[in-house]
């Protein structure tokens, strides 16, 4: 089942021309009714469920169906993100609710290393692997030449 936005919930991201869901879908499905100032599914067939509108919306208000790994059929699930962690809570069909908290990242916010730590290669042009021969333990990489 695709995303779907709640409207009693969506603010439209307080009226921006462009919303945190329109920003993060990776097939561009969402988009802003500039009359209402709400978000929608334009798509609902395109949809991965990836989640990732899910993720983003500050005001929970996009929700999608939970996969059936970790939740029953007819449950929902909604996730609270702060800067190091995902609530996901869960509402299953009788009205029980549960929670579960995973660590989304593992190094402090604005940390990360893009080149993961590794020097840059020297000569873009080489067949070798971003790592080699070092990685290898090589001192150089085996020609056939």
């Amino acid at each position: 089942m695709p995303s779907y936005v709640l409207p009693d919930k969506c603010d439209g991201c307080k009226a921006l021309d462009k919303t945190a869901c329109q920003y993060i879908c990776p097939n561009d499905l969402m988009v802003l009714n500039k009359d209402t100032l709400k978000a929608y599914n334009c798509e609902p067939e395109m949809c991965w469920e990836c989640y990732n509108c899910v993720k983003i919306c500050p005001t929970q208000a996009v929700e999608v169906r939970g996969y059936a790994d970790f939740v029953p059929l007819g449950a929902t699930v909604t996730p609270m993100r702060s800067t190091d962690s995902i609530m996901w809570t869960v509402k299953f069909r009788n009205g029980s609710l549960k929670r579960f908290k995973f660590p989304i990242r593992t190094t402090p916010e604005g940390e990360a290393k893009p080149d993961g730590g590794f020097a840059e290669h020297d000569d873009i042009n080489s067949t070798a692997l971003y790592s080699e021969p070092e990685a290898a333990g090589l001192e150089k990489i085996p020609s056939t030449k």
